[in-house]
């Protein structure tokens, strides 16, 4: 392979990582919500469309890198809106989604569960001894 052609390649690689949308003064006092939520203490400000690039050439960009980066653009367009919390309304769909924002103020919207679900108790843990380590060396 030709020394441009690598270049070009390592540079798509490494684009696709980067992060391109920031996040404005003031957009991380706005809660995203989860998809399932209760939202019905809150006002409903409006409806927000976004949309990043999920591919780079022929490179597709991380998934979860794209979905940050929607919701970094939704946080930010929820301040025109004078909304403190966005809610997905569909999934990510070609680097692009929609949500509605909401102005909840001091309510705190809640997640519903299913009405069957009964709360386990966590696992007691001890801690690791460190005389109960096992260690192999290295060839």
């Amino acid at each position: 392979m030709n020394r441009p052609l690598c270049l070009l390649a390592l540079s798509v690689l490494l684009l696709g990582g980067c992060t391109w949308v920031k996040m404005e003064p003031g957009a991380a006092r706005v809660r995203v919500l989860a998809a399932d939520a209760d939202a019905s203490g809150c006002v409903l400000r409006g409806e927000i469309g976004v949309s990043v690039k999920d591919r780079v050439g022929l490179y597709d960009r991380n998934a979860l890198k794209v979905r940050d980066e929607l919701e970094t653009m939704a946080r930010n367009e929820a301040l025109d809106l004078d909304a403190d919390a966005v809610k997905p309304l569909e999934e990510p769909i070609a680097g692009e989604q929609r949500f509605s924002a909401y102005r909840c103020g001091t309510a705190m919207p809640t997640r519903t569960a299913p009405a069957t679900t009964t709360p386990t108790p966590a696992p007691k843990v001890q801690p690791l001894q460190m005389e109960e380590a096992e260690t192999f060396p290295v060839r």
